[in-house]
């Protein structure tokens, strides 16, 4: 099976063309939040040094699959930001940009000339998202910070994992993702206002508080209960039936039960419809406090079965179940094809010429995202960015000079 493929169009237009970003951000946050913005048709401008984005060191088999997946659609400018000349690259792209993404640890940016006072008297509608681990103020500005340490901080790590093991981080850049996604979204809220006002202003967006918000109600449930939520593995401490179980033929299948009206379909699914009127079972906190003697039943009643025998009695039956995907089982899916949540785009370096990535998030009915452009090579697009705006014998000299590299 081949997954659906797309091509890239040079000529795609989205609702975003002809907005500017001027991208100096490092790594999965930033790159993320102007991913959205890129294929949505926004001229997203990653000014790299001359290492590159740090986020291009990924590599898996010598192959930067990161880099390609988070900056397609994007355009690459390769600037020694150490010399003032540098700055005043940036300082020229800015006067005729909607945004400005950075991700330096707080105070640098100022440091280098190009602090929010200075681009936004540049550009007094400019919005600037600025990506850091902690926020530009409180007691832990200075600190470095990456996705791991606030995955740990915000209370995630905390609760989870299992009881009996010590606490989980996430094995993917969880804290950056969210990071990002709040940052797209709250940098195009700060345009909707430049846009009506004519006032630009500075997004402050931390790792820490994004990932924090989504851990909520912890804290409301603490002060009610003054009790820490335990490690309770797949299971739920808000609902049962909740876990994941194990198949005879060894696949997992991951159920939630969280209505009434569903744990009494399953019950009756396992001919086991004695236990919508058990005491122990017959209602939601009952089932969450027995909920080990609950999925012994459950595991046992799906053991009997293949992955796919499972799935498919469950799908019949109308019961919230379903199949834990690995990567290779995701590759071949019909679902992810038929959804085209997984494309494959052209990549020489790739083995057989496809590169695998995500498709379109999310879908608008009207304005739909666009492929235009593959993740860029180091300064590819010094000359296309920068002769317009300098000259091309400003850019030559700016090249001759080491200004400019890639």
């Amino acid at each position: 099976m081949t997954l659906p493929r797309k091509d890239f169009n040079p000529k795609a237009r989205g609702p975003l063309h002809g907005l500017r970003i001027v991208d100096l951000s490092r790594l999965v946050a930033g790159n993320t939040a102007t991913k959205v913005m890129a294929d949505a048709g926004a001229e997203v401008i990653k000014v790299e040094p001359p290492e590159g984005d740090t986020l291009r060191a990924w590599r898996v088999e010598g192959i930067e699959t990161s880099w390609k997946t988070i900056c397609r659609n994007k355009l690459s400018v390769c600037v020694n930001l150490k010399s003032p000349e540098g700055v005043g690259v940036v300082k020229r792209l800015v006067e005729d940009a909607a945004m400005f993404v950075e991700s330096f640890r707080p105070g640098v940016l100022e440091a280098m000339g190009l602090g929010p006072e200075v681009l936004l008297a540049l550009n007094p509608r400019l919005v600037i998202l600025r990506v850091s681990g902690w926020g530009q103020d409180g007691p832990y500005r200075h600190k470095p910070g990456f996705g791991t340490l606030v995955e740990g901080y915000s209370g995630f790590a905390a609760i989870n994992g299992f009881g009996d093991r010590e606490p989980v981080l996430p094995p993917m850049f969880m804290g950056d993702a969210y990071a990002g996604l709040h940052g797209a979204a709250a940098a195009m809220i700060a345009l909707r206002h430049a846009e009506a006002t004519g006032e630009g202003q500075v997004v402050d967006l931390s790792l820490f508080e994004p990932l924090f918000a989504v851990l909520e109600p912890q804290m409301a449930n603490w002060r009610l209960t003054h009790r820490k939520k335990p490690r309770t593995g797949s299971r739920s401490t808000n609902t049962a039936p909740r876990n994941v179980y194990k198949t005879g033929d060894g696949g997992w299948v991951c159920l939630s039960a969280s209505t009434q009206g569903m744990t009494e379909k399953l019950f009756r699914a396992i001919d086991r419809a004695d236990l919508i009127a058990d005491p122990r079972y017959s209602t939601n906190p009952h089932r969450v406090r027995n909920a080990p003697e609950l999925d012994a039943i459950i595991g046992e009643f799906v053991g009997r079965m293949t992955l796919s025998e499972c799935c498919d009695f469950f799908d019949k039956a109308g019961v919230t179940i379903g199949p834990v995907m690995d990567t290779e089982l995701l590759e071949q899916d019909g679902y992810v094809r038929g959804r085209e949540a997984l494309v494959e785009v052209p990549d020489d370096e790739m083995p057989g010429g496809l590169l695998p990535m995500t498709g379109e998030v999310p879908r608008l009915s009207r304005t739909p995202n666009i492929l235009a452009r593959p993740a860029p090579r180091l300064g590819e697009h010094n000359d296309a960015v920068l002769a317009p705006l300098l000259g091309e014998a400003e850019v030559t000299r700016l090249r001759g000079a080491g200004i400019l590299q890639g």
